[in-house]
């Protein structure tokens, strides 16, 4: 019987209260953002910070994000160049994160995973905006599910993940843009594109000028080789359908042939695709499907970023 945890709650004025609470407490909440649901502790609290790389089974060399509410809140824990602050005033609040050096002595070091910067962002959603208000600090926050699994956009993908081990999850609906936000770095003055998101390259080189390419180095969330992985083997520009597998579709024209099919976007947008993945390859990955074919999606606006999760999610497990 599919029953709703007694930890799972609406998020309404209440709820949002107590989950404040918690993090204040050093305590664990999932919670909305306009990308995916995130797992957020208290970004000052070291305990509360290790607690999250427990939960999740994060590698502690792989940083977290620390949310804030507004750009005058992220000046007080990283230093701003000029070009950071332009592209902030354009997208922020939004789904662009930033790694900048760390101002603020008070934050725990764990979220930087010993390194000398900080990933920092102001998420655009209602929920987490009230959440961060209700707190009174800045919440550090992965994606809300184990190291590696499909991100969470439901918060019952949250609940499915981890049961009662974390202390709130709060539900508001569907996340509106389903993909992590794009992270941004920079070389000296030169921007770096060290992860692909929910913005654009293109938007933000409008702005910003060419994006150099990340080195090997993890300096940002959402680096590892292989990430956001489903249980079944996932086979990647697929135009056909192999016996055994369900399918992962995208555009009018599918093939016949599978046990099981979900369209990313039956009429090609990329938009619509990029809210869908990861739901979709939970969908999927449930039914218990031992390999998923997964249709060419065109490299071009959030494309880039639907592609990059799907080769990271296809590359061979450690």
């Amino acid at each position: 019987m599919n029953t709703t945890p007694a930890h799972l709650r609406v998020a309404d004025a209440a709820a949002i209260a107590r989950a404040g609470e918690i993090i204040r407490a050093g305590g664990l909440v999932a919670f909305p953002t306009e990308t995916v649901y995130g797992l957020g502790a208290d970004a000052t609290n070291d305990k509360a910070v290790a607690s999250i790389f427990a939960a999740k089974g994060r590698p502690q060399f792989n940083p977290l994000i620390v949310h804030v509410p507004d750009l005058a809140a992220a000046e007080q824990i990283v230093m701003f160049n000029p070009l950071a602050r332009k592209l902030a005033d354009a997208f922020w609040p939004g789904a662009l994160t930033f790694v900048l050096s760390r101002k603020d002595t008070t934050l725990s070091l764990l979220v930087s995973a010993g390194l000398d910067t900080v990933a920092v962002r102001a998420p655009s959603g209602t929920v987490a905006q009230k959440l961060l208000a209700a707190a009174g600090r800045p919440i550090a926050a992965p994606s809300a599910n184990v190291s590696g699994r499909v991100s969470p956009t439901r918060a019952r993908h949250v609940a499915d993940e981890f049961g009662e081990t974390i202390d709130l999850i709060l539900d508001d609906g569907a996340t509106t843009l389903g993909l992590e936000s794009t992270v941004i770095g920079f070389d000296g003055d030169k921007p770096v594109l060290l992860r692909l998101g929910a913005i654009a390259r293109e938007d933000i080189e409008k702005i910003a000028g060419p994006l150099a390419a990340a080195d090997k180095k993890i300096s940002s969330p959402g680096q590892l080789i292989n990430h956001y992985a489903p249980r079944a083997k996932l086979r990647l520009n697929a135009r056909n359908v192999k016996p055994g597998e369900v399918l992962l579709a995208f555009g009018p024209q599918v093939p016949d042939g599978a046990a099981m099919t979900l369209n990313l976007s039956a009429t090609g947008d990329v938009k619509e695709a990029a809210a869908n993945l990861f739901a979709m390859l939970r969908e999927l990955d449930a039914g218990g499907a031992q390999a998923i074919a997964a249709m060419p999606v065109p490299e071009r606006g959030l494309g880039e970023a639907i592609n990059d999760r799907l080769r990271r999610a296809a590359a061979p497990r450690a």
